[in-house]
C-alpha cells in the first residue's frame, strides 16, 4: 500500500464544487471514478480544500491509497489521458501514509479577479467578476492592511459554517491592477467557508466608497457576518497553491 499525492488544476465552471455529493457532478467525484476505472480499486481521494461550485483551482491537493505498482510520478500522465479536459493533474508523487492534506501545516494562496471596465468582457466571463464602477485602489489597499495578521474572522465567514474556531492568520493581501483587471491575492494558514469571497466583496465595497477603510477593524471586532460586505461571486475565485510547511520525505 502507498499514498499518492496529486496537485489538481481545474476549471470549476461545470462542477458543483470539489466535494462529492449525490446526483451532482463534482471534481472529487470525477477523480474517484477515473481512479477506480484506471486502477480497478475502490479508491476515494481526500482533498485539501473543498472549493465551492464555480470556483477554480491551479493547485488543489488530494491524496489516495493504492496497491498499484505503477510509480507515483507516472500516474499524472496516465490520469490526464482519462480525465475531462477541464481537470488536469499537475504532478503526482508518493508521500508517507500518514500524510493528510487537510491536517498538515500549510499556507494557502487564493486569487480573486475583477474586471473593472465600462462593459463586460465575454472572454473573461467564466473566470472573473465584472464591476462597471471605477475602484479606488488606495482605499482598497489601506483596508486590506487591517486584515493582515491573526484575527477572529467570524464577520468574514458564512453564517452556516460549523467550526469551533474562527481565528485565522493572513500573511499578506496583495492588491494590483493588471490592465482592466483588479487582482486580489490572499495568503494565509487557512480559510473559513466563503472567507476569501467575503473579503473580496468587502474590499470592493471599500473601493466603491460604501465602506471606509477605517471601518475594517470594527467589522472584525463585531464578529457579525452582517457587518461585512457581500459574498463576491464564485467564478472570480481561484485556489492558486497550497504550500506545506514541513518538507515531505
Amino acid at each position: 500500500m502507498k499514498r499518492v499525492k496529486l496537485v489538481v488544476a481545474y476549471d470549476g465552471t461545470n462542477y458543483c464544487g470539489w466535494q462529492g455529493q449525490p446526483n451532482a457532478v463534482t471534481v472529487e467525484g470525477v477523480l474517484n471514478e477515473t481512479l477506480r476505472n484506471f486502477l480497478k480499486e475502490d479508491i476515494t481521494v481526500i482533498g485539501a480544500s473543498r472549493t465551492d461550485s464555480g470556483v477554480h483551482a491551479m493547485g488543489n491537493v488530494a491524496v489516495f491509497d493504492t496497491e498499484s505498482r505503477m510509480p507515483a510520478e507516472k500516474m499524472s500522465y496516465a490520469l490526464n489521458q482519462r480525465l475531462p479536459e477541464d481537470i488536469r493533474i499537475q504532478c503526482s508523487e508518493e508521500v508517507p501514509l500518514d500524510f493528510h492534506p487537510r491536517y498538515q501545516e500549510c499556507r494557502k494562496t487564493y486569487r480573486y479577479r475583477v474586471v473593472t471596465n465600462e462593459f463586460p468582457n465575454p472572454i473573461k466571463r467564466l473566470h472573473t467578476h465584472f464591476v462597471y464602477r471605477e475602484l479606488d485602489l488606495d482605499k482598497i489597499r489601506r483596508a486590506a492592511e487591517y486584515l493582515v495578521g491573526t484575527h477572529d474572522f467570524k464577520s468574514f465567514c458564512s453564517v452556516n459554517t460549523q467550526v469551533k474556531e474562527t481565528v485565522r492568520t493572513i500573511y499578506y493581501i496583495d492588491i494590483k491592477q493588471v490592465d482592466d483587471e483588479l487582482v486580489i491575492e490572499v495568503n494565509g494558514n487557512g480559510f473559513l467557508y466563503n472567507m476569501v469571497r467575503i473579503i473580496a466583496g468587502t474590499l470592493l465595497q471599500v473601493g466603491m466608497g460604501a465602506i471606509k477603510p477605517e471601518e475594517i477593524p470594527g467589522i472584525l471586532e463585531a464578529k457579525d457576518r452582517t457587518k461585512a460586505g457581500p459574498t463576491a461571486p464564485a467564478k472570480g475565485l481561484m485556489l492558486v497553491a497550497i504550500n506545506y510547511i514541513a518538507s515531505i520525505k
